[in-house]
């Protein structure tokens, strides 16, 4: 929960993305920020050129969640 009280919520699309919703952060292992807003999705096929977000690559290769 944010200092406001919004809440980051996570939904997840089947065969796609994680969609981030509310307060969202991005940051890598070292602190560096890579987003910072209240939408964002997130890869799970791991074929996206634009990692760790998602850029529809995932129709392209037939991805299915287990």
């Amino acid at each position: 929960m944010s200092d406001d009280g919004a809440r980051l919520v996570i939904v997840v699309k089947p065969d796609g993305a994680l969609l981030l919703r509310g307060p969202v952060r991005v940051v890598t292992d070292d602190g560096r920020l890579l987003y910072e807003g209240t939408a964002r999705a997130l890869c799970r096929c791991g074929a996206s050129r634009e990692r760790p977000f998602c850029d529809g690559s995932h129709h392209v290769i037939g991805f299915r969640a287990d």
